[in-house]
């Protein structure tokens, strides 16, 4: 994993600039504030799911470059519709593993809560 390289990845799928960094982290943060810090072994850190809330217009942008850059996608987690995404929720989502394997989902819109 290259932590600048997976920092770069979310910088320009979310449209976010460059942040401060400091020791082991190169770190991105997000509008609403969130600190996200990208590091390299030997930090161990687990794979993950991580999934980021954006307005439609940003998703439609997001998917895109997901698209121009051959980043295979998925319109669910298990990952049985490639190539995909899905209106569930009242909105649109989209699965992605980042550089450096995380999952990752993108979607427009909270879930709807399970009666």
């Amino acid at each position: 994993m290259d932590r600048n390289e997976s920092a770069r990845f979310f910088r320009e799928l979310l449209e976010l600039s460059e942040a401060p960094s400091w020791g082991p982290f190169t770190n991105i943060q997000l509008d609403d504030g969130v600190l996200l810090q990208f590091a390299e072994p030997p930090v161990e850190i687990q794979m993950r799911h991580y999934a980021f809330m954006v307005d439609d217009d940003l998703f439609d942008r997001a998917y895109r470059r997901l698209c121009d850059a051959g980043i295979e996608h998925w319109a669910d987690p298990q990952m049985r519709r490639p190539g995909e995404t899905n209106t569930g929720h009242r909105g649109r989502g989209v699965y992605f593993r980042d550089p450096a394997g995380h999952a990752i989902e993108l979607l427009t819109r909270p879930y709807l809560p399970i009666p």
